[in-house]
């Protein structure tokens, strides 16, 4: 397999990105990809909070990322706590370990960052997006709840 480089998203990559998220499951019923300076802005505030958004590179081609949100509160002493979001992996390249160098590079960044844990939501019918984090070290710990507003 030629190499995976996990870097930090650019403004470069945020069409790309954009894309990617369509591709997924849910994307293109929730994503307006002609609405550039909506995904402008969030990229912009991304860059100047302690959040990450990161991307895997293959063969000088973004072809995954995910979104790591690090937030604090007051549990675990005011402790600071990361969130995955968006991970996505381009649909013809799943299974190449690319979502879980993206995973592995996020847990990381968040080991560094000094948070004490990091969480997820999956959508309930994607039973392969769950074993995919139960190999990643993650545990179907509480039930999630969401209302769209």
């Amino acid at each position: 397999m030629p190499s995976i480089l996990i870097r930090d998203a650019h403004q470069g990559d945020i069409d790309r990105f954009v894309e990617l998220i369509t591709l997924g499951a849910l994307g293109a019923s929730v994503e307006r990809s002609d609405d550039r300076d909506s995904y402008q802005a969030a990229f912009d505030e991304i860059e100047r909070s302690p959040s990450s958004l990161l991307v895997a590179e293959k063969d000088s081609i973004v072809v995954g990322g995910l979104q790591l949100i690090v937030f604090r509160h007051l549990q675990y002493n005011g402790g600071l706590c990361a969130e995955l979001e968006s991970v996505h992996v381009h649909p013809d390249l799943r299974g190449q370990g690319i979502g879980g160098a993206l995973v592995e590079a996020a847990v990381e960044r968040a080991r560094i960052l000094g948070c004490y844990r990091v969480q997820l939501t999956s959508n309930s019918k994607r039973d392969n997006a769950h074993r995919f984090y139960e190999s990643h070290g993650f545990t179907q710990s509480h039930k999630g709840f969401k209302r769209l507003l």
